[in-house]
C-alpha cells in the first residue's frame, strides 16, 4: 500500500464513520431506543451515546481535513485549482464541523444538565433539536459521500 491510497483510505474511513454513525444513530437506534424506552430512559441513554459517539466524530474532524488535504495535493496542483466537487465538499465539510460543535458545545451540556435535574419536558426538547442538526448533518455527510461517489464516474 502507498503513502497516498494509505491517506486516501484513512479519509474514507473517517467519512464513513461520521456518516455512518449518523446514519445508524438515526435510522436504526432512535427508532429502536423510541419503541423500547419510556421518555427519561431515553433521555438518558442518549446522553450516554453522545459522548461516545462524539469521540469518534472528533478523530474524523481531525482526521478529514488533514487527509483531504493530502488527496487534494496529490491530485491537483492547488486546491484553488481543484475541481468545484472537491471545493463543495470542503464547503460542506465545513458547515459539518460547525453543526457538529453546536451540537457538542451547546446542545449536549444543556442535554446533561436537564437529565441530570430530571426536568424530562427541557430534555426532551433538547435531544429534539440535536435530532433536528443531527439530521440536517446526515443530509449534508450523505451529499458529500454522493459528490465523491459520483465524480469519478462523470
Amino acid at each position: 500500500m502507498t503513502l497516498s491510497s494509505l491517506v486516501y483510505t484513512l479519509h474514507v474511513l473517517a467519512a464513513l464513520v461520521w456518516v455512518g454513525g449518523m446514519f445508524f444513530a438515526w435510522m436504526v437506534l432512535r427508532p429502536a431506543i423510541i419503541a423500547a424506552l419510556e421518555g427519561p430512559l431515553r433521555l438518558k441513554l442518549w446522553v450516554q451515546v453522545f459522548p461516545r459517539f462524539f469521540a469518534w466524530v472528533w478523530a474524523a474532524v481531525l482526521i478529514l481535513p488533514v487527509s483531504g488535504v493530502l488527496v487534494a495535493r496529490d491530485k491537483f496542483p492547488s486546491l484553488e485549482l481543484a475541481p468545484h466537487y472537491v471545493q463543495a465538499m470542503i464547503g460542506l465539510y465545513v458547515v459539518m464541523v460547525a453543526l457538529f460543535l453546536r451540537i457538542h458545545s451547546l446542545q449536549l451540556p444543556e442535554l446533561k444538565q436537564a437529565v441530570a435535574a430530571e426536568q424530562w419536558a427541557d430534555g426532551a426538547a433538547v435531544l429534539g433539536r440535536i435530532r433536528r442538526i443531527v439530521g440536517i448533518n446526515l443530509l449534508l455527510g450523505l451529499a458529500v459521500v454522493a459528490l465523491a461517489a459520483a465524480r469519478p464516474m462523470l
